[in-house]
């Protein structure tokens, strides 16, 4: 592990010190660190990771030969947040196919079905057993198997925490289940079963992973350590923001697992950190820059993929010690899952009703909580940064790059961006919980082809209205601008909102 650049002089001793007292009392799992009344006492099982899940090898290599054995070649992993982002980041990182479901807009998960489903494998990953997302993944796909005649029993496996509904009912119809720990948190969850699995079923050698990750358990311990270091720069060296590189090939998707590790546990209380994660070395130029290669950034972090995961969980939660925020807790992710099953209810039972537009045109319509006649008018607003959320497949990427490039070019302010509904697993706490200066656009769009959800009264169409609907009324009671474009076509219409 090496970490160097500019933002690491000059840094507070006093903070430096404080935080070298807490690494003995983080290692003995001191749950008072952040608190008295924190989730702190239930979700430190991340310290041990890098040594405790070597004891989960046995097992992975037995599951692994069972896979083997059934010729499941193409592995599909549903899960939300926490229970994907790992795993998609070690895949990458290995030049390796592993299909994330992690949306619920029908076309994207029509797309996402594999060609040959007697050779496939889905993994069911909810730390909870409650997601609703990951749920209704594994009824649509239990479904699909028993319509082409195959045995789902033999083609879906379940990642979750003992005693949910989910381990309960699926051993029960006697699916494979893999229990997770119940100490660890969904975001904190790397280098445990959700992260190592997946990784393990695909061929990885993650005994490589924990053998990094001991090595960087060992030097954040030591005192002025890079995670001290980072976390004092990240605290006394920005109010709000830092920007995050997309990194080189091999650490694709490091970024995404860093933007949610920092935005949910820190966006908290009024406060927090918002990473802006960049293909570029900076996104605004007065933002602190971290990138994982070269010298154009304020800090440079060159490590491999076990050390990455071991740093940035100590960075985040000696950061939340400094902010005074609890770094275990999502309370407005929560917040969030409440508005969609309320607005959800009232859809599929026909009472609710959608609100007029405030601009018809015949490629879309906008719906905003603010007076303003265009795009260019609600740009003008005293936000201080901007988040767009497009809950929308990602074939639609193109459009949504080229009209957030328009945007930064008439906005000189840090702009994120997030898939819908993934991003309410990650930015989403950061967006309602973390500072009250924010602007947000919501794309959505008229949804053609649907897809049923077996056993439910709803669609997976109208789940993800509900989620986008559901975000912008918990961002519009905080009384934040809100502008939302639905899309009445797919192919061109998003840019044409500046025509």
């Amino acid at each position: 592990m090496k970490v160097f650049g500019n933002a690491l002089s000059a840094l507070d001793e006093n903070v430096i010190s404080e935080l070298n007292l807490l690494l003995p009392r983080i290692s003995e799992k001191d749950p008072k660190i952040w608190g008295n009344e924190t989730e702190a006492k239930n979700r430190l099982g991340w310290v041990d990771l890098p040594f405790s899940s070597r004891n989960l090898l046995p097992q992975f290599d037995a599951l692994s030969a069972w896979v083997r054995s059934r010729g499941l070649t193409h592995l599909v992993l549903c899960g939300m947040g926490g229970s994907s982002l790992a795993a998609e980041v070690i895949a990458n990182s290995e030049s390796k196919l592993l299909t994330i479901i992690d949306s619920t807009d029908p076309d994207q998960i029509r797309r996402s079905i594999p060609q040959d489903l007697e050779k496939s494998l889905i993994i069911i990953a909810s730390k909870s057993g409650t997601t609703i997302e990951t749920i209704s993944h594994f009824k649509f796909f239990e479904q699909l198997f028993l319509d082409k005649k195959l045995d789902p029993v033999l083609h879906l496996i379940v990642l979750t925490d003992p005693k949910t509904d989910l381990n309960l009912n699926s051993r029960r119809q006697g699916y494979k289940v893999f229990e997770t720990d119940l100490s660890v948190g969904g975001r904190f969850s790397a280098l445990s079963a959700f992260g190592l699995l997946p990784a393990s079923l695909l061929g990885i050698d993650v005994s490589v992973i924990l053998d990094d990750a001991q090595k960087a358990h060992e030097i954040v311990l030591t005192p002025n350590s890079p995670a001290v270091l980072i976390a004092t720069a990240l605290f006394q060296r920005t109010q709000q923001f830092v920007t995050i590189s997309r990194g080189q090939a091999e650490l694709s998707g490091l970024g995404d697992w860093i933007e949610q590790l920092i935005a949910e546990s820190t966006g908290k209380n009024q406060t927090g950190r918002l990473p802006i994660v960049s293909p570029s070395s900076r996104a605004v130029s007065s933002i602190l820059s971290i990138g994982f290669k070269g010298n154009d950034f304020d800090i440079t972090v060159e490590a491999t993929l076990g050390e990455h995961f071991v740093l940035w969980e100590w960075i985040t939660v000696l950061l939340c010690y400094l902010l005074k925020v609890d770094p275990f807790d999502q309370p407005n992710v929560s917040e969030s899952k409440q508005s969609t099953l309320k607005i959800l209810d009232k859809i599929r039972t026909g009472t609710f009703s959608f609100a007029s537009p405030q601009i018809k045109n015949e490629s879309f319509d906008v719906y905003t909580n603010c007076n303003v006649g265009s795009i260019d008018e609600f740009l003008e607003k005293p936000f201080e940064y901007l988040a767009v959320m497009a809950f929308l497949p990602r074939y639609m990427q193109q459009d949504v790059f080229i009209f957030i490039n328009k945007i930064a070019s008439k906005l000189n302010r840090p702009i994120t961006f997030g898939w819908g509904p993934r991003f309410l697993h990650s930015t989403g706490q950061f967006h309602k919980g973390g500072n009250t200066n924010g602007g947000f656009i919501q794309i959505t769009r008229q949804i053609e082809n649907d897809l049923n959800i077996p056993t439910e009264d709803f669609t997976f169409g109208q789940l993800i209205t509900a989620q986008a609907l559901g975000d912008a009324e918990s961002l519009t009671q905080r009384s934040y601008p809100v502008f939302r474009i639905h899309l009445k076509q797919d192919k061109g219409a998003l840019p044409k909102i500046f025509s």
